[in-house]
């Protein structure tokens, strides 16, 4: 039962799941979840603000968990776990922000707390009565007695996330999200270029003279140097359509550190008929092709990515004979794990090392059925790529309407520099006797030699 605006109950769980909940319809605006980790009714610091471009807080009790489908519902969530928040923080507050609209236009908003051990609801609050707010604060947890409890707010803010995380002391940088660019026409590959001629070494410095010292001039006793102010925080981020389906990483600044790729999944339909095997074999990027070899299980997506460098060399990450990738030597990409049933919480993840960006010439990231259905149908699925630095960009996928085992998420391509992401959502259906993991090579004109692997 929803509760009345304004109404209290305990939180009898040493850790909750918050979810955010609203109706998927064409036109609706885009909606995440946040949370602020409250001292007498202000944050500490912009640390204590968690949402997309700071998922995790730095006591590790509040995780923002991101979007996944569910039953023609989208879901933003948050872990807390409650009895890990430091003592200091007495409120944490549930918020949302819309991205295109106001809330008047986003049907079916409501927010529940869910015991993270059992999963049973306990509180609810449906919003009813917003018109052009672009910013919510739909509840807060907050400590009562040596305990938690959870209040139902409903507040609207009319200036965005940015107005309601400012008037809790959150400091909101005023920049602009990066406008989505549009990549040039697809053109054949150029061969590797020559390595530069190396450079002449330079004349060594000359020593200074003998008793001149070499370090600046010291401070005065009780004087260190100040500390440089904390940078902003930046509430951009990019959501890739049909309409504008790339963005450069490179114009954002985010081609540095790691960048996570998160593949979140619900199974609608197709969840109901786990019967159905797929029937198709699953292969990897061995040597020869060889027998066709039947899948079993229940409902498994596999994230997957092909990946080629500038000097020709080219291979497969995915989790089929233990080609997990690894991180700090090529390919420079690692798969996290398998998600075998969509029950984890975050999803299938995996990591590109963009330190090395310089290397790659394309990453294409996608997703196969390796058992439990015989099509993407009914299957709904986010998309998101969060860069070290930079916004994250995140896309949903099309609804599934042919026969297919494979999907291409996102392309990343390194021309002349510049790193730019486009989204696919593509579905492919393979033909008869072929893998997923051939077609999508097929597709995109990777060259690899398969033979059948399993898990």
């Amino acid at each position: 039962m929803s509760m009345l605006k304004g109404g209290n109950v305990p939180v009898p769980a040493p850790a909750v799941r918050v979810e955010l909940g609203w109706r998927s319809a064409p036109g609706t605006p885009d909606v995440d979840a946040s949370a602020l980790l409250l001292t007498a009714g202000r944050v500490r610091g912009d640390a204590d603000f968690v949402f997309y471009n700071q998922p995790v807080h730095a006591s590790g009790a509040v995780r923002h968990e991101g979007k996944r489908p569910a039953d023609g519902t989208l879901v933003d969530a948050l872990s807390i776990d409650l009895a890990a928040v430091e003592a200091a923080v007495d409120t944490v507050v549930l918020a949302a922000s819309a991205d295109g609209g106001g809330f008047g236009a986003v049907p079916g908003l409501s927010i529940r707390v869910l015991d993270a051990g059992s999963g049973a609801e306990l509180a609810r609050f449906d919003s009813t009565d917003a018109t052009t707010e672009t910013a919510f604060v739909l509840g807060e947890l907050y400590r009562r007695q040596g305990g938690w409890k959870f209040r139902a707010v409903g507040q609207g803010y009319a200036s965005g996330l940015a107005g309601l995380a400012t008037d809790f002391g959150i400091s909101v940088t005023d920049e602009p999200a990066p406008a989505p660019v549009l990549p040039a026409a697809a053109a054949p590959v150029p061969p590797p270029a020559r390595p530069a001629p190396m450079a002449s070494p330079a004349p060594p410095v000359a020593p200074p003279p003998t008793g001149q010292p070499v370090a600046s001039i010291p401070r005065p006793p009780g004087h260190a140097a100040p500390a440089p102010a904390p940078a902003p925080v930046r509430l951009t981020k990019v959501t890739l359509t049909k309409e504008a389906p790339a963005v450069s990483l490179t114009k954002q600044g985010g081609t540095s550190g790691v960048m996570r790729v998160n593949l979140n999944w619900r199974a609608g339909g197709a969840g109901k008929r786990l019967g159905k095997k797929l029937g198709r074999t699953a292969m990897v990027a061995l040597g020869a092709r060889g027998a066709l070899l039947p899948s079993t299980g229940d409902l498994d997506l596999d994230l997957c990515a092909l990946y080629e460098f500038t000097d020709g060399s080219a291979g497969v990450v995915h989790p089929l004979a233990g080609a997990f990738g690894d991180l700090h030597a090529p390919p420079y990409i690692q798969l996290d794990g398998d998600d075998r049933t969509g029950a984890v919480a975050t999803g299938e993840n995996l990591t590109i090392n963009l330190d090395h960006q310089a290397r790659f010439r394309r990453i294409l990231i996608f997703v196969t059925v390796y058992a439990g259905a015989r099509s993407f149908e009914g299957l709904d699925a986010t998309v998101t790529l969060q860069p070290q630095h930079g916004a994250p960009v995140e896309f949903a996928l099309d609804a599934c309407t042919v026969p297919a085992t494979v999907c291409a998420l996102a392309l990343i391509t390194n021309t002349g520099g510049e790193l730019v992401v486009q989204r696919e959502a593509r579905y492919l259906v393979p033909a008869p006797g072929v893998s997923p993991q051939r077609t999508v090579d097929h597709a995109y004109g990777w060259g690899l030699t398969w033979s059948p692997a399993t898990k």
